[in-house]
């Protein structure tokens, strides 16, 4: 499941924010990024913000799967 963190610059005193919701999609329009789900618009952050968000992917956990074949 995709999740995004949402880090702003230390200097604004803000929480960094982890959004995690499968339904989300990230869009950059306009000088903003906007995060919106099937019903519209849920956060939008200007540009000027100074914002870094960054896309953050599930693991996948590998210790139970067996090694690929090896070839001849």
């Amino acid at each position: 499941m995709p999740a995004y963190l949402i880090v702003h610059p230390r200097d604004q005193r803000r929480d960094d924010v982890l959004i995690e919701d499968p339904a989300l999609t990230l869009r950059f329009e306009a000088g903003w990024a906007i995060l919106a789900d099937a019903r519209g618009d849920c956060l939008a952050i200007p540009s000027g913000q100074g914002a870094h968000i960054q896309r953050v992917d599930e693991q996948q956990d590998t210790t139970n799967q067996e090694p690929a074949p090896r070839k001849e």
